[in-house]
């Protein structure tokens, strides 16, 4: 069995030691669509009496505010989001690229953070805006409980290793000391206590202190990164040459291309009026699950039956409420007790429970808990009400967790708008997809800063690919640990060299 990072070609031999252009290798569409442009440059049009000047001009202009729009008559419902994105047109940007370009990118997670990472390496200046408020890394989320010292990896809990790039990253990580190898045993649990662990190889990873202060360790040593956060960017307007970034009608910088980093309906929201028609398509054709996170506290060890290992984690196969259980206190802190879990539910089970995460009824969130734990107890094959009631509990939606589809791209950019995608759902589903996807459309986007812009039409890439489905297990993609008879289905994507 292949994993998606096995089954695609490895664009390692495209990224060399160094963060190298790419040369993306593009196949013409058979069936262009005829798209409306709006001409966004920095000059002045001679036909408006209101006229700007270029950029760097010390003319006070009149900026595009939200309050002196007219409002729109569509809501925010899905429908209407839909509806302006397929009637959206197309931002034509023609303003000369300056000599210190900066890039702004909505979202903190791993394909943002090495985005900004390797853009400086590029030599190019970014902030990144994540909604984070206790620090950085989106799906990357760590939850410390004071003051009974609980500590929870309730997102991503490990990553795998397969490209040889992303490799040498890994490496560096280990000798800065933010990561290890995880020697836990974790394996495959099945209803009725039936345990049978994976091989120990290939190599696990999971972060020192947890994977939210890992992702904070990421831009520690950065020069040319701002981070800005708590921010939840909500409007982007072209004006002037330039991307204006406003966080409700608070404005946020001025970029001259900008990142989206993040999914779901906030992104969506997001682009469904930006004049970025192609780049709201593609988002808009992304589907992702939801996935119930069970954060449980044990004074005493899981019952188990006997005969099976102390595992640290276990993908769970045949229970309807849970698909994962992981002891973060062995883990993370090497100690006993108290014991502290993470349990997800199968995305089935996050579907059919699904509300908005914002604002969780309590009725739901205990249904949920007595839910999962009841789930638990069959796995591990216990008698009914026999598992031990947790002294601390808490329920966490993640109400667009992983895809069930991809492109099978590493990123997507359109130039004429000056804006690119990038996140672990264009190439699978872990935190390896995402690393390699932002470094990816970094190394694009400074080629494309590097070419002037002069030839938009060399630089389009995956505004038209088309989406396949994505196997997996419900909590994502691990090299050396497939869900059992399934297959990954990824289209290969083609780079020169």
């Amino acid at each position: 069995m292949t994993t998606l990072v096995h089954s695609i070609p490895s664009i390692s031999s495209t990224f060399p030691n160094s963060l190298q252009p790419l040369k993306f290798q593009l196949k013409p569409s058979t069936s262009p669509a005829k798209t409306l442009f709006i001409s966004c440059s920095s000059k002045p049009n001679n036909n408006n009496k209101n006229n700007h000047r270029k950029r760097g001009s010390n003319e006070t202009h009149k900026k595009p505010l939200s309050k002196n729009r007219k409002k729109s008559s569509y809501g925010t419902s899905r429908r209407s989001v839909l509806k302006k994105t397929f009637t959206q047109e197309q931002v034509n940007f023609t303003a000369q690229i300056p000599t210190d370009p900066r890039v702004g990118i909505i979202g903190g997670g791993m394909a943002g953070l090495l985005c900004a990472l390797s853009l400086e390496k590029r030599g190019v200046k970014s902030t990144v805006f994540d909604t984070g408020k206790h620090g950085l890394g989106g799906r990357m989320g760590t939850r410390v409980i004071e003051p009974q010292q609980l500590i929870f990896d309730h997102a991503a809990q490990f990553f795998t290793v397969s490209d040889p790039q992303f490799g040498a990253l890994v490496d560096g990580w280990l000798e800065r000391g933010l990561i290890r190898e995880w020697q836990g045993i974790i394996g495959e649990l099945e209803v009725g206590g039936k345990f049978a662990p994976f091989p120990s190889s290939p190599p696990r990873y999971v972060a020192v202190n947890g994977m939210r202060p890992f992702a904070d360790s990421l831009l520690s040593q950065t020069s040319m990164v701002n981070i800005e956060r708590p921010c939840w960017i909500s409007k982007l307007e072209p004006f002037n040459g330039m991307w204006h970034l406003s966080e409700n009608g608070k404005p946020c910088g001025q970029f001259d291309v900008i990142v989206i980093a993040h999914n779901g309906k906030c992104a969506n929201r997001l682009l469904a009026s930006s004049g970025l028609p192609q780049i709201a398509r593609q988002m808009k054709r992304l589907d992702l699950n939801s996935i119930w996170a069970l954060l449980a506290a044990f004074e005493e060890p899981l019952p188990v039956p006997s005969g099976i290992p102390a595992f640290e984690g276990a993908f769970v196969k045949g229970v309807d409420s849970v698909s994962w259980m992981g002891n973060n206190s062995t883990k993370l802190l090497s100690s006993g007790s108290p014991h502290s879990w993470t349990f997800f539910s199968t995305a089935a089970f996050g579907k059919r429970n699904k509300v908005p995460q914002e604002n969780i009824p309590n009725a739901t969130a205990e249904r949920v808990k007595i839910s999962m734990l009841e789930g638990v107890e069959t796995a591990l094959g216990l008698p009914k009400d026999s598992l031990p009631r947790p002294f601390y509990s808490r329920v966490q939606l993640w109400g667009a967790a992983l895809p069930t589809n991809t492109p099978g791209i590493p990123c997507i950019f359109d130039p004429y708008g000056r804006a690119g995608i990038c996140g672990d759902w264009l190439l699978g589903s872990n935190l390896e997809s995402a690393a390699i996807s932002g470094m990816a459309l970094s190394n694009h986007i400074a080629d494309y800063l590097q070419s002037g812009g002069a030839r938009p039409e060399e630089f389009a890439v995956g505004l038209d690919k088309e989406f396949l489905p994505l196997e997996c297990h419900d909590i994502g993609q691990f090299a050396g640990v497939e869900p059992v008879g399934k297959a990954n289905i990824v289209p290969e994507y083609q780079f020169s060299s």
